[in-house]
């Protein structure tokens, strides 16, 4: 999913530790045009931009097709991060330039690694009536970050208990463990809690962890954290390292989540438009590249498949015309650590 911003702000990421759990509201973000599907953003905030490696959280729908058109992102850039994308409810299909055609549906998890560069579109399928679900984006570390584009698909079994069920898409938890290799430790689940149900989990004290709820309300808390907190739909709870358990407790109500967590990312980001880089000369270098292979004396090229050769490649077998990038802000892009 491409960031759908005309002004996107410059977000200079690091990772800071908190006391206590705390809670995140989303903003709305539109992708595009007055009847557009709508996303909640909840990662990043201006306060806290990373949760371990994770480094975007969108979550949307449930949307109504019929009405909004669906999901429809033309041929845009990445670098620097992996793209993890969730469904709960319809189907959307991704090409990349690293020549990847696949389906995403709800329970499968497609992991897409932009490294150096790559290009990629995602469009609801014609048979898609209600989407929903989450675009998620995981931080390269500066080791791999240039790394050649890849893509994983795994389709976890269910771990059940009583009251729960869960789907381990990265990493390990409740005794299952993902076979998709990641570049820094990482978590990523989606749980499903019956009403009134208590669940403890065992997970690493060196985490940091994000909850994120899809439906219900939830107390979340953790061993090293004083008071859990409630955690309503929509909002992204985060704790803290330091807790070896993690304690969801759904109310009267069912609850669906996402459950994010690794150890702290310990490097500074750059993150603007679509781009993951490490200074401002590494984003004007991105911006620039991707104009110039979607350009043609000065205009946007109006198929992808006439994108020109280039760090993002082309997208085979999409026609929708690229995007382009947004103009830069009026000021020098500042890594902080």
């Amino acid at each position: 999913m491409s960031n759908p911003e005309r002004h996107p702000d410059e977000i200079t990421c690091t990772a800071a530790p908190a006391a206590t759990v705390e809670v995140m509201v989303p903003r709305d973000v539109p992708l595009g045009g007055p009847r557009a599907m709508r996303v909640r953003r909840t990662l990043p905030q201006r306060h806290r931009s990373l949760i371990g490696a994770w480094c975007f959280v969108d979550h949307y729908g449930p949307d109504d097709v019929l009405d909004t058109g669906g999901m429809s992102v033309a041929p845009h850039p990445h670098t620097g991060l992996q793209t993890v994308s969730w469904l709960f409810t319809g189907e959307i299909e991704h090409r990349d330039s690293a020549g990847n055609h696949a389906m995403v549906r709800p329970g499968e998890v497609n992991l897409m690694t932009a490294g150096r560069g790559i290009s990629h579109s995602e469009v609801s399928t014609p048979g898609t009536r209600a989407l929903h679900g989450a675009q998620l984006w995981v931080a390269l570390p500066d080791g791999d970050r240039h790394v050649d584009p890849d893509f994983a698909h795994h389709a976890p079994d269910p771990v059940t208990g009583e009251g729960w069920e869960a789907r381990v898409f990265l990493g390990s938890l409740l005794g299952d463990r993902s076979p998709v290799p990641t570049c820094t430790p990482l978590l990523g689940a989606e749980l499903l809690l019956e009403p009134g149900t208590s669940l403890d989990l065992d997970v690493d004290g060196s985490f940091e962890h994000g909850v994120l709820v899809d439906t219900g309300v939830l107390a979340v808390g953790g061993s090293a954290v004083a008071e859990p907190v409630e955690t309503k739909q929509h909002e992204l709870a985060y704790v803290p390292p330091g807790s070896a358990t993690l304690t969801l407790r759904a109310y009267d109500a069912p609850v669906r989540l996402l459950l994010l967590g690794g150890p702290p990312f310990g490097e500074s980001i750059v993150m603007w438009w679509n781009f993951v880089g490490r200074s401002h000369e590494e984003i004007v270098a991105f911006r620039e590249e991707w104009q110039a292979q979607i350009t043609r004396n000065g205009a946007v090229v109006a198929d992808s498949q006439d994108l020109g050769a280039g760090r993002f490649g082309l997208v085979v077998g999409d026609h929708l015309p690229p995007i382009p990038a947004p103009a830069l802000p009026n000021a020098r892009l500042k890594e902080r650590r």
